[in-house]
């Protein structure tokens, strides 16, 4: 459902006896914050509606609280499970200062700054993430419901109920699915989104991870973006497919390239590599999130990339004859816990830096780097990722470009929870080190 104008809002409002108006955005964190209103109150709503910022992580202080939630009226859509007797719908929305100007630390305003600097270009850039989950019995524990693996079926894979009405539900708010399937781990499921422009598709992706959620829940289970819950198995990734158009023309697509990439196509992925280690604090933001980042588990270690070898960081999909508008790239390295705005917005940044700047693409490895002997590794001068959240917080903090893309308050306010977030994590005695230490020591 696409709203044209706010006279066709207020016309369904009516028709469809709405009863409740809920206004969504993210805090820095990419946590969703929600409040809602009734259709009376729409009229004033959609010109914006007060709340307290500085109650809002990475928001506003105490002394400059006034924020002003304004409804984006293109992202209305019905919530799939009160559509009973009294429907209620949700709107994305955009954070103001109260006058009326975008508010720096608002995390769907970053991305709409970056993405002007394409648009500004006559180009659109075009994303499709592919967010891993798992499904437990329930919060406090890991029981999975399945045993199943990688396109497993019933009865190995017990998923299948779920995602069907996970589908059907993002169909419903207006977010179209490719397909869906069972992933490598037990009770990991795996439901892939249309590509779409990038403010867009950050919108899904907030959506995508509540209906996963709202869905499971409904079923008596619990649903977990959480980049690595169990020990011993594979962590959940975002793979992130991504691709620059003009009008209907893809801008990675060159017919007569050994990997049929074109030269922009190939600095955007040499700034991705470039630019990698200091954007990963926002690809994967979390204590946990470096608990999948090592070799064995699929997700990408080494800053390197290829066309089939998915133990790269950058894949690029082998091309297809008549297919030259999914000519894209892959970037494999985010988590599906991270604040889809910021992600996005960090990831174009690296990519334009690399079209800007002219960057080489190195050349591509096909080998599987894990097993690689690390001699061979340090000859061929593959670098890593960031082995956890410290060093991670210790690259991004020096990164201007990282700084640019997401503006001082955010980039600020960002660091400041990091090493919170670090310090608890460090000064925290865990159960390894009872069971561990304490019958020696």
């Amino acid at each position: 459902m696409i709203i044209r104008d706010e006279e066709e809002l207020f016309k369904i409002v009516r028709e469809k006896n709405v009863s409740f108006i809920q206004f969504w955005f993210t805090d820095v964190l990419g946590v969703l914050k929600s409040f809602a209103i009734t259709p009376s109150e729409l009229e004033t709503g959609i010109e914006g509606m007060g709340f307290d910022g500085s109650s809002i992580e990475g928001f506003a202080r105490i002394e400059e609280s006034d924020m002003i939630a304004k409804p984006d009226i293109r992202t209305f859509a019905f919530v799939p499970w009160r559509t009973q007797d009294a429907p209620v719908a949700r709107m994305f929305c955009d954070i103001l200062n109260p006058d009326g100007t975008p508010y720096g630390g608002d995390p769907r305003y970053v991305l709409k700054r970056m993405l002007k600097r394409v648009v500004d270009k006559g180009y659109t850039f075009y994303v499709g993430p592919e967010l891993e989950y798992f499904y437990f019995k329930d919060n406090k524990g890991t029981e999975g419901l399945d045993t199943g693996g990688y396109f497993d079926a019933r009865p190995l894979d017990m998923g299948s109920d779920l995602r069907r009405q996970t589908i059907l539900a993002l169909q419903g708010m207006g977010v179209r699915v490719e397909y869906s399937h069972h992933e490598v781990a037990p009770s990991q499921h795996e439901i892939d989104l249309r590509y779409d422009e990038a403010l867009l598709m950050a919108d899904k992706t907030m959506t995508y991870r509540v209906v996963v959620k709202e869905i499971a829940r409904q079923f008596g289970c619990y649903a977990t973006f959480m980049p690595k819950p169990v020990f011993g198995i594979n962590g959940s990734g975002m793979h992130v497919h991504q691709s620059l158009f003009q009008g209907d023309k893809n801008l990675f697509f060159d017919r007569d390239d050994e990997f049929h990439l074109s030269v922009m196509a190939k600095q955007y992925i040499a700034g991705l590599m470039k630019h990698a280690r200091e954007i990963t604090a926002v690809t994967n933001q979390w204590v946990n999130s470096y608990k999948r980042l090592l070799p064995g588990y699929e997700a990408p270690v080494y800053i390197s990339w290829a066309r089939r070898n998915r133990s790269t960081m950058v894949r690029v999909p082998m091309y297809k004859p008549g297919k030259e508008v999914a000519t894209r790239i892959e970037f494999r390295a985010p988590d599906p816990a991270c604040n889809p705005y910021l992600a996005f917005a960090v990831m174009l940044a690296a990519g334009l830096k690399g079209i800007e700047k002219g960057y080489e693409l190195c050349a591509p490895i096909e080998e599987d780097i894990f097993e690689m002997l690390p001699a061979e590794i340090e000859a061929r001068r593959i670098k890593t990722l960031p082995g956890n959240l410290y060093e991670a917080i210790c690259e991004v903090e020096k990164s201007e470009l990282v700084r640019e893309a997401l503006g001082d308050h955010v980039f600020n306010k960002f660091i400041q929870n990091k090493k919170i977030e670090w310090d608890e994590y460090r000064t925290h005695v865990s159960r390894y080190e009872i069971e561990k230490y304490l019958p020696i020591m």
